[in-house]
């Protein structure tokens, strides 16, 4: 606007949204180019904080290895996102704490989960782990469980943690299909190999394992579970694979792909609640390459997208979230999925 006047409301809506005179007068164009409005010219569902019970903090991009769908592009090469220390970590402890201690009900958090990249790469991951659970949480980390996680000193961190604190520590392991072939047409020739050998170490020390498997093999879901079943079974892993808590199964993700638009109205069609949505229940730590603080997002999924980055502290995260992305649509209201399982 000239003179950098303040935007005016026109007097105009589009279902029930007040149009600003800075804003466009007709309808989108495209899907999820407006953050209020779908193509359709409906207004667009939000999610309101129920109340946080996953954190997941992003430990960093970095990866030992190179998947060729990952769902946000970790290697060897991308820091896009950079370590978290454990210094930072304890300062959102801290803030939970915080939070609580103003009489916010949204920061009733039972679960410390980490997330990469793969967080072995993280020079301070045992730390970072102990940080969390000697507060009481329980602690989800989502491995590989290859090469970074199976270094002596990473060894010995992990069993001092588990002597110490138990079945509070969760180690979600990445299989991407239950057969060799499959999870190694994803992750690399050997990395079905490497990643068995991890996950027996943790079954030999008494780990509480969990799996993490993908649905874009065109295989029936009952199939899949019944074959990671068997491998689980041969190999004495425990893990019940008919448990979607346990072996969760995502959907693959292609943010190209023409998904639908999320309206208000979607919610009754649908028979779903936005508390029912992982925006709901959980927020994700970054730290960007370059950033003088890490930030808070609203979706593990979606770390490069600025519009789902709500601010650096997590009184800034208590926001509703637009769902403004095709990943919200497929992955968590049609596809029903959770990182948090």
């Amino acid at each position: 606007m000239d003179g950098g006047m303040p935007p005016v409301r026109t007097g105009k809506e589009i279902d029930g949204v007040a149009l600003l005179d800075s804003e466009p007068q007709i309808l989108p164009t495209e899907k999820f180019s407006h953050p209020d409005i779908t193509a359709k010219g409906e207004r667009r569902a939000r999610v309101p904080l129920k109340g946080v019970e996953t954190l997941w903090f992003n430990t960093g991009t970095l990866c030992n290895i190179e998947c060729e769908n990952c769902y946000i592009l970790s290697s060897p090469t991308n820091d896009a996102l950079v370590y978290m220390t454990e210094a930072e970590v304890r300062g959102y402890l801290d803030q939970i704490d915080a939070r609580r201690a103003a009489g916010s009900t949204r920061w009733d958090v039972r679960e410390i989960a980490f997330t990469g990249g793969e967080p072995f790469m993280n020079p301070e991951m045992i730390g970072i782990t102990e940080a969390a659970l000697e507060r009481g949480y329980d602690v989800l980390i989502l491995t590989n469980a290859m090469a970074p996680m199976m270094r002596p000193r990473v060894q010995k961190g992990l069993l001092a943690l588990r002597e110490k604190y138990g079945d509070a520590l969760t180690l979600r392991i990445s299989i991407d299909h239950h057969t060799a072939d499959l999870h190694d047409r994803e992750r690399g020739k050997g990395s079905f190999a490497k990643m068995m050998e991890g996950m027996r170490w943790l079954a030999k020390g008494g780990f509480r394992l969990d799996a993490a498997g993908r649905t874009c093999w065109g295989e029936d879901e009952n199939d899949a579970r019944n074959g990671y079943a068997a491998l689980f079974t041969e190999t004495g892993i425990e893990i019940d694979a008919h448990d979607a808590s346990r072996c969760i199964l995502f959907p693959e993700m292609d943010a190209g792909e023409d998904v639908p638009e999320i309206t208000g109205a979607c919610w009754g069609i649908l028979d779903k609640s936005p508390a029912d949505i992982m925006c709901a229940t959980s927020r994700m730590i970054v730290k960007r390459k370059g950033a003088k603080a890490p930030a808070v997002l609203a979706c593990t999924l979606l770390p490069y997208s600025p519009e789902f980055e709500l601010g650096p502290t997590l009184k800034d995260a208590e926001a509703p979230i637009k769902l403004n992305h095709p990943h919200c649509a497929k992955f968590c209201v049609l596809g029903g999925g959770s990182c948090s399982g």
